[in-house]
């Protein structure tokens, strides 16, 4: 298992408020697949990527209207910190922790 890799309890703090959610990250050489699952549904990982402990992807999102999500966070331990950009809603920031 990589450095990267697990189940983390993630809040990102978007224009709508505290989203709850939780990041998966399964890591395969340089890249990653997974699922962001929280208030808005399941949104799965896309052009994952994994550069020693930093990650980048990007996720469509359909609900409340289509949109890429463009991604990237950094892993310090059991930590995760990052930000989305939400196209015209600027950028939300996220931090999480890895579940045990």
């Amino acid at each position: 298992m990589a450095a990267v890799d697990g189940a983390y309890d993630c809040v990102a703090k978007t224009p709508m408020g505290d989203q709850n959610g939780v990041l998966t990250v399964i890591s395969s050489g340089d890249g990653f697949h997974g699922t962001f699952a929280g208030m808005m549904g399941s949104l799965d990982v896309a052009e994952g990527k994994v550069e020693g402990n930093k990650l980048s992807w990007k996720m469509n999102m359909t609900l409340p209207m289509p949109m890429t999500l463009e991604c990237e966070a950094e892993v310090s331990g059991d930590s995760i910190t990052g930000t989305m950009q939400l196209g015209a809603f600027g950028t939300a920031g996220f931090s999480g922790t890895r579940r045990a």
